[in-house]
C-alpha cells in the first residue's frame, strides 16, 4: 500500500504541476490579449478624441446660431400669423362693405324701377287712355260726317275703317 501511496502522490504532483503550467499559459495568453486590447483602445482614443473635441467645439460654436435661427423662425411664424389675421380682417371688412353697398344699390335700383313703373302707369292712365277716348270720339265724328255726306249725295255709306277695335269703344 505504500507503493500505491507514492504513485498517487507522484500522480497528484504531476497533475498539480500540469495545472500550474496550463494556468501560467492561460495567464500569459490573457496578459498578451489584454495588452493588445489596451493598445487598440489607446489607438482608438487617440483617433476619436480629436474628432470628439472638434464636434464639441462645433456644437458649442453653432449652438447660439441654431438657437438664434429657431428664435428667428418663431418670430417669422408669429409675424406671418399676424399678417394673415390682418389680411383676413381687411377682407372681412371689404366684403361687409361691398355687401352693404350692393344692398344700398339694390334699394336704389328697386326704388328707381318702382318710380319708372309708377310713372309709366300714370302716363298710361293720364295720357294714353284720354287719347284713346279722343281718338274714338274723332272716329265717331268722322263716321257720322261720312254718314251725313252719303245721305246728301245719295250714295251708300261706306263702312267705317276700324283700325283698332278698342278705338271704337268709348
Amino acid at each position: 500500500m505504500q507503493n500505491w501511496l507514492a504513485v498517487f502522490i507522484v500522480a497528484t504532483a504531476v497533475a498539480v504541476l500540469l495545472q500550474t503550467v496550463i494556468l501560467a499559459a492561460l495567464y500569459f495568453q490573457l496578459r498578451q490579449r489584454l495588452d493588445q486590447t489596451h493598445r487598440l483602445f489607446t489607438d482608438l482614443h487617440n483617433r476619436v478624441g480629436p474628432i470628439l473635441t472638434r464636434v464639441q467645439i462645433l456644437l458649442e460654436d453653432t449652438q447660439p446660431r441654431i438657437s438664434e435661427m429657431v428664435a428667428d423662425a418663431a418670430h417669422t411664424v408669429y409675424l406671418a400669423r399676424t399678417q394673415a389675421q390682418k389680411v383676413d380682417r381687411i377682407f372681412t371688412e371689404a366684403t361687409d362693405r361691398l355687401r352693404g353697398q350692393l344692398h344700398h344699390a339694390d334699394r336704389i335700383l328697386t326704388g328707381t324701377l318702382e318710380a319708372v313703373e309708377d310713372a309709366g302707369s300714370q302716363f298710361n292712365r293720364n295720357f294714353l287712355k284720354p287719347m284713346q277716348k279722343v281718338t274714338a270720339v274723332v272716329q265717331g265724328i268722322k263716321v257720322g260726317l261720312d254718314f251725313f255726306r252719303s245721305k246728301r249725295s245719295g250714295a251708300p255709306a261706306a263702312e267705317p275703317a276700324a283700325s283698332d277695335p278698342e278705338d271704337l269703344f268709348i
